[in-house]
C-alpha cells in the first residue's frame, strides 16, 4: 500500500480573546485528530488578533515558552499529533511584536519561524507594529518520512523563500496566513499556493482566516499543483493524505530543481 501522511488545515478566525482562541484551537485539533491528521496547520496570529492593529498587540504578546505554546504542547500530546500555528511573540524592544509560526509536538516547541516579509502592501503597514525576522537557517521539522518547512502569509509572494526551504530539504511547505480580502486577492492566494508547489515540486498546506477579513479557502496542494483538500469560507478542518513517495516520482519526471542555473542568498 502507498505510504501516506495525513495533514489538516484548520480554518478559524482568531480574536482578541486568547482564551477563546485556545478553545477554538482545541475543538479543531480534536476534529483534525478524529479525521486522522498527524499534522494540523492553523492560521497566522492564532494566539491573538485584532483588526485594526493597536497597542494591545504588545500587551498580549508571549514568549516562545509561554502559555500559548504550553497549551499547544498539551493538545499535541493529548491527540498525538504536531501543531503549527501563528504566535504573537514578544519583540525585542517592548513596543513592536514578532509574527512567529511555531511547530509543537508532545515534547514542546520543535521549530519556530519569524516572518521575514511583512505586509507593507495594499494599503497596510504590518511593520508599524511588527518587527521582521532576521534571515537565518530555514526552520524545518521531520515527521513520517517528510520534512516540513515554515513560511508565513506574505512570504508566498517571494519565491526565494520557497527555494531556501526546498534547498534545506523541505518536502512540505506549511503556511499560516491571514490573507486579507480585496480585489483579486483570492485569485492571488490560490495562484501563489499552486505556484510554490509546482515550481518546487513540494506539497503546500496553508491555513487562512475565513471571511470577512480573510479569503478563507485554506487548502493542501500536491507537487504537481493538484488541490487535494480545501475549506471554503467556514470554520473547519480539511485533511489530505500526502503520498510520501510522490515527490521522488514527480522529480524523476520533472527534475526542475536540478536543472536550475541560479541559487538564492540573503540580501
Amino acid at each position: 500500500m502507498t505510504e501516506t501522511l495525513p495533514i489538516g488545515v484548520a480554518q478559524f478566525a482568531p480574536t482578541a480573546d486568547a482564551a477563546v482562541n485556545l478553545e477554538s484551537i482545541a475543538q479543531l485539533v480534536a476534529t483534525a485528530s478524529a479525521r486522522g491528521a498527524r499534522v494540523v496547520v492553523f492560521p497566522e496570529y492564532s494566539s491573538y488578533f485584532v483588526d485594526p492593529f493597536d497597542e494591545s498587540l504588545a500587551a498580549n504578546a508571549q514568549a516562545l515558552d509561554g502559555l500559548f505554546v504550553q497549551a499547544l504542547t498539551r493538545l499535541a500530546a493529548q491527540h498525538d499529533l504536531t501543531i503549527v500555528a501563528g504566535l504573537l511573540e514578544r519583540g525585542s524592544d517592548g513596543e513592536r511584536v514578532r509574527n512567529t509560526a511555531v511547530a509543537v509536538d508532545a515534547t514542546g516547541l520543535i521549530a519556530h519561524y519569524r516572518k521575514l516579509h511583512l505586509y507593507d502592501a495594499f494599503g497596510q503597514r504590518e511593520s508599524d507594529w511588527v518587527e521582521p525576522g532576521e534571515p537565518e537557517a530555514p526552520q524545518t521539522f521531520e515527521l513520517g518520512g517528510l520534512r516540513f518547512g515554515l513560511m508565513t502569509c506574505y512570504d508566498l509572494r517571494f519565491p526565494e523563500v520557497g527555494r531556501l526551504l526546498v534547498d534545506a530539504g523541505a518536502d512540505v511547505f506549511v503556511v499560516p496566513a491571514e490573507w486579507v480580502r480585496g480585489p483579486l486577492k483570492e485569485h492571488h492566494w490560490r495562484t501563489l499556493l499552486h505556484a510554490r508547489a509546482i515550481e518546487n515540486t513540494v506539497f503546500v498546506a496553508a491555513a487562512d482566516h475565513p471571511p470577512p477579513l480573510g479569503v478563507g479557502n485554506s487548502l493542501v496542494v500536491d507537487p504537481q499543483g493538484v488541490e487535494l483538500a480545501a475549506v471554503g469560507t467556514s470554520t473547519d478542518v480539511a485533511v489530505a493524505h500526502l503520498d510520501v513517495g510522490a515527490i521522488e516520482r514527480v522529480r524523476r519526471v520533472n527534475p526542475a530543481l536540478t536543472l536550475r542555473r541560479f541559487g538564492v542568498g540573503p540580501r
